[in-house]
């Protein structure tokens, strides 16, 4: 009977261990620190009504230091914008225009999100944006719901999706307007060799890698 018992202990404790570890914000955001410089490519999908598909954008954000943040737009135009010390400046040719960033808390909330993500600070993400996580490590999903009147005016919440120290897609979704997904690191690549023919929510969500 007690033979019985151990092996019916045993059956039982097998989907169990099986299972991948699930995964807090913690553990995603200690992954996800990388100290300055970093930088990593970028694929972004933007829609708007006078478009008849989204506009895609090819490029790269790069964070020189831990005060700024860079977003070099390389196709199909070039674009350099750099948020710093409280002011964005958005590079185009030969024309150059800064603004505060009070005037674009999109802008203002996606350097302090980048910031805070790659420093690996908790406290300073908690601080902006309400936040909940789920999944397992090499398929793990956070969002991020802001805490700042303005930004929630403009932005309802943030899903980043990544596996493992790798975040792969962050999904914007706007009060208004259609979702706004951006591919990052191994993500992008892949849509860069997919060209136009690219399944870019597939590769948002393909998180079947082991986890790093």
């Amino acid at each position: 009977m007690l033979a019985v018992l151990v092996l019916l202990l045993a059956a039982t404790a097998l989907p169990l261990a099986a299972q991948p570890a699930a995964v807090d914000s913690a553990w995603i955001l200690q992954r996800l620190a990388r100290p300055a410089p970093v930088s990593t490519p970028f694929v972004e999908l933007r829609g708007s009504a006078m478009l008849k598909a989204p506009l895609r954008i090819e490029g790269e954000y790069a964070r020189p230091d831990d005060d700024t943040l860079v977003r070099e737009v390389r196709v199909p135009y070039a674009e350099t914008t750099t948020i710093r010390d409280g002011e964005a400046s958005i590079a185009r040719g030969r024309s150059t225009r800064s603004f505060a960033l009070s005037r674009a808390p999109e802008l203002a909330g996606l350097q302090a999100s980048f910031g805070a993500l790659l420093a690996g600070d908790a406290a300073a993400l908690e601080r902006d944006y309400r936040i909940e996580s789920r999944g397992r490590r090499e398929d793990w999903t956070l969002v991020l719901v802001p805490r700042d009147a303005a930004l929630a005016a403009s932005v309802r919440d943030i899903t980043l999706r990544g596996r493992g120290a790798e975040l792969r897609c962050i999904e914007t979704r706007p009060t208004e307007g259609d979702l706004q997904r951006t591919l990052l690191a191994g993500a992008a690549r892949a849509a860069v060799a997919a060209g136009e023919g690219a399944d870019y929510e597939a590769l948002c969500r393909d998180l079947g890698a082991a986890a790093q």
